[in-house]
């Protein structure tokens, strides 16, 4: 029997994925499989693999994580990225971004103890100032946010990546593959090679792919339009906004489900003093009510 290795996966789709192996960082990726029906491994993840042939190999177990950025629904997880320290959400004046969107992205973050970064890209765009306006929220709350137009310069990105595990999010046409060509020049011609190898020569655009940068890594993953939080508990996600932490606490009632509608409530009155947004205040409760929603389901 070959001998057990160890090794990151780089690539990923489906059932499908490419190793990249610890012992030959030289030698060309191998193909893999699961046993079995088994898919939950994600970009990132750190596994135990046997070789099959000089170019495939079957995964056999996985590292734990650090940590893992994933969506959910009341049907499926979809996993984006393993073993990441932070998450670089990209937006952009157009197409218009979803706030509730990016406030979603942020609580899967902090429930995984990932930093965060908000990236408003194309900022050559007339409708600059008003996309950095609806970002304001974000930034109050703590949020870094930088501004870059991609095909220009992506510098005030990159010197943040240096020594870090990081991942790309964001909508479907914010400029996340123009972001990753201009940190990995080599991205682009490699992407066609990768749709080959993860999907049995079918061409495949959705797939997540991990590229070494100084010191680091980053993980280029599918533009999304919803991002489900049906794994959150919503007993926690107050928490999981940090420009509520400071109130938390201070309710008149422990089991406080800070709705407009519960008296006494610190947030709600921080609402109405101007200390936290009013919009991402609604995020919370729309997402609480949709994983109260979930909880009943279940």
């Amino acid at each position: 029997m070959p001998t057990r290795e160890s090794g990151t996966i780089v690539a990923a789709h489906g059932r499908h994925f490419l190793l990249q192996p610890d012992s030959c960082f030289a030698h060309p990726l191998l193909r893999a499989v699961t046993r079995g029906k088994r898919n939950d491994y994600a970009c990132g993840d750190r596994v135990a693999f046997r070789r099959v042939s000089a170019e495939e190999a079957v995964i056999e177990m996985l590292t734990p994580r650090t940590t893992l950025l994933y969506r959910a629904d009341t049907v499926r997880e979809k996993l984006i990225a393993a073993n990441v320290d932070l998450t670089v959400i990209v937006t952009a004046p157009q197409p218009s971004f979803s706030p509730e969107v990016l406030t979603r992205c942020l609580v899967a973050a902090e429930s995984q103890g990932i930093d965060a970064l908000i990236v408003l890209n194309k900022w050559d765009l007339p409708e600059r100032d008003d996309a950095l306006a609806r970002l304001m929220p974000f930034a109050r709350a703590g949020y870094p946010v930088i501004t870059l137009t991609a095909h220009e310069s992506v510098a005030p990105l990159a010197e943040r990546l240096t020594a870090r595990h990081s991942v790309l999010v964001g909508q479907s046409g914010m400029g996340k593959s123009t972001i990753v060509n201009a940190l990995v020049p080599e991205a682009q011609a490699r992407t066609g090679a990768i749709s080959r190898a993860l999907n049995s020569g079918r061409h495949t655009t959705t797939f997540t792919r991990l590229y070494p940068l100084r010191d680091g890594w980053i993980i280029d993953s599918p533009g999304l339009q919803r991002f489900g939080l049906a794994h959150v508990a919503e007993t926690a996600l107050a928490t999981y906004f940090p420009e509520f932490r400071p109130f938390l606490g201070q309710c008149r009632f422990r089991d406080c489900t800070h709705d407009e509608k519960t008296p006494g409530c610190a947030i709600a009155a921080a609402v109405a003093d101007g200390a936290i947004a009013a919009e991402r205040w609604q995020h919370y409760r729309t997402i609480r009510l949709e994983l109260r929603a979930v909880r009943k389901w279940r």
